[in-house]
């Protein structure tokens, strides 16, 4: 079955860097795009970037120039390169899978904390 798995979250202090990874497997990745959505406390889910198969990438604008989405496809591995983070990136945050059938996939979160 599809499984996401998230890690590298942790406390950081602003202005400082942290890589996320998600490890995915029970599909074929290299053919699919993926995506890191966060949740801030007290917010809704939001999308953060994504790449696609061809590794065409996209960003929200408020990360864009500090954040770099990557995949490895014979690791089956994708990361979120942050840098220069900010209060205000404190979040959860997860990887995403959405397939051509339209079915979504989450994995469990991993904890990102800014603050000094």
């Amino acid at each position: 079955q599809v499984q996401l798995v998230e890690s590298g979250g942790g406390l950081v202090q602003p202005g400082e860097s942290l890589r996320l990874s998600c490890a995915a497997s029970g599909f074929i990745f290299s053919l699919n795009a993926m995506g890191w959505y966060r949740q801030p406390p007290g917010k809704e889910r939001e999308w953060v970037a994504r790449t696609t198969s061809a590794e065409h990438t996209a960003y929200t604008d408020s990360v864009k120039g500090r954040f770099t989405i990557s995949r490895d496809n014979a690791k089956n591995m994708l990361y979120l390169q942050m840098n220069s983070l900010k209060p205000e990136d404190t979040a959860v945050y997860y990887c995403n899978v959405k397939f051509h059938n339209g079915v979504d996939y989450w994995g469990q979160g991993t904890q990102v904390t800014v603050s000094s």
